[in-house]
């Protein structure tokens, strides 16, 4: 519950403590603190064996933990097969190597080769080049102006 605190915030804690109740009160109020929490724990185990009485049998080993999304997901796939194909699918996919080429295409810069990849073939049997610049089309001629419409 408290892994977090250290050395000097449990010694500044206790002093404050001392201060605040005072030598004489700061036995009683330890203990009173310490009964209020075994009481919230006693609650709250006792509402999780409810909901899991509630829930069946199937759900015997049902942890609350396991809600959370990032264990819930952990979980799922800790059992699965699937995992080592999603990793090699992963370790082949390098997300900033093809940002770099769409940025590189869309500017007109011409990007290092990368290892030939099975391209799509158009219609005439020859793919279209897609890191080359394009000629700019001519501009559109202007639909005639009608002053006695508007």
């Amino acid at each position: 519950m408290f892994s977090d605190i250290g050395a000097l915030e449990l010694v500044t804690l206790i002093v404050l403590a001392v201060l605040v109740f005072g030598p004489d009160k700061l036995p009683k109020v330890v203990q009173d603190v310490s009964r209020f929490i075994r009481k919230v724990r006693e609650f709250s185990d006792s509402a999780k064996e409810d909901i899991r009485s509630e829930l069946g049998p199937d759900f015997k080993d049902f942890e609350f933990e396991d809600l959370n999304p990032k264990t819930f997901i952990r979980k799922q796939l800790d059992g699965n097969e699937d995992l080592g194909e999603l990793k090699e699918l992963r370790s082949t996919f390098d997300l900033r190597k093809e940002m770099n080429e769409v940025a590189d295409a869309v500017n007109g810069r011409e990007s290092a080769p990368a290892a030939p990849a099975a391209a799509p073939a158009a219609v005439n049997g020859s793919a279209p080049d897609l890191l080359k610049k394009q000629d700019k089309p001519a501009a559109p001629e202007a639909p005639p102006y009608d002053s006695d419409a508007t």
